[in-house]
């Protein structure tokens, strides 16, 4: 079985050998151009022989041009529509070209964007995002609609250049935003990124990012797999999401341990990771980014563990 054979079981719910795995840190190359991204991504990705490929995305959304903060009312009234490809963007569109060359027929790899709240919060609110939430809600409103419209544009261009799916980081925990904004500010401009890419993707995918997760309130995203940071003391568990969707689950294993555990730690991680997502239904993946500094024979240990179990 090969990498794209084993993730097309995996979508179609069909038991497989052993789950597909991968690993992703960030890079830390923004400041280079897509070329060189691309170069290292795609080295990642051979030298540890993933199955499929997260592809970072560390290009920020493009603010207003000399706007430094986005802060007022006047200030939101300032994000509009804008071409994606002549945007910052365009660096990880030549990254993903790369990508799409150098593995196609291979096996399959998804983007990564982080959903229109997380966006406008990064690189523009920033400090001022809580401010605007409780002071100027409607302008925040539609500003974050214009940010999900490019957000789509940006999807609809990647998909078309190949990926296999966007996976869409959200935030969505009690410690990072309250149930109440997240609700309001969060889940409408994700869902509408998520519902005009869902027949264009086969592996899209929503990241429930924090620790006391609501994840009641995103059972319904319209996703293909959902990945969060399982292995927490707070969860929820892989079954406990498998119950309730229909869809694929994304982790097993606890990215805080990637770096700083032994090797035999690691293999006896990825065999109780192995038993918790079962056999259908489950990529084996880290819950969020691990450290960038981690040990390449610990993160070997784990792809040929995950091997090994196929030969059991």
């Amino acid at each position: 079985m090969n990498k794209i054979e084993r993730v097309d079981r995996v979508l179609s719910g069909e038991p497989v050998d052993r789950p597909p795995v991968t690993l992703w840190y960030h890079f830390g190359v923004q400041h280079l151009g897509g070329e060189h991204f691309a170069k290292i991504t795609t080295d990642f990705f051979k030298f540890y022989d993933f199955d499929y490929l997260k592809v970072m995305n560390d290009y920020f959304y493009q603010p207003p041009e000399g706007l430094e903060s986005v802060k007022t009312r006047d200030d939101l009234k300032r994000v509009v529509h804008f071409d994606v490809e002549k945007s910052h963007w365009q660096e990880q569109f030549k990254a993903l070209e790369y990508i799409s060359s150098e593995l196609n027929g291979k096996a399959y790899f998804i983007d990564t964007v982080f959903d229109p709240w997380q966006s406008m919060r990064r690189n523009m609110a920033g400090e001022n995002i809580e401010a605007l939430m409780a002071n100027e809600p409607d302008a925040l409103l539609e500003a974050l609609n214009i940010v999900a419209d490019n957000l789509i544009d940006y999807c609809k261009k990647s998909l078309s250049i190949g990926t296999a799916g966007i996976f869409m980081s959200l935030y969505a925990a009690s410690e990072l935003i309250s149930r109440e904004n997240f609700i309001r500010f969060v889940k409408p401009p994700a869902v509408k990124v998520f519902k005009a890419i869902s027949d264009l993707g086969k592996m899209n995918t929503a990241h429930i990012h924090g620790e006391d997760l609501y994840f009641d309130d995103v059972l319904d995203l319209p996703v293909d797999i959902f990945s969060w940071w399982d292995r927490s003391s707070r969860g929820p568990s892989l079954g406990w999401v498998k119950e309730r969707i229909k869809g694929c689950v994304m982790g097993g294993i606890n990215q805080n341990l990637v770096a700083r555990t032994t090797r035999e730690f690691l293999r006896n991680h990825v065999r109780e990771a192995i038993e918790l997502g079962g056999n259908t239904r489950f990529f084996l993946a880290n819950g969020c980014s691990s450290d960038s500094w981690g040990y390449p024979p610990s993160m070997l240990a784990i792809v040929d563990e995950t091997k090994a179990a196929g030969k059991n």
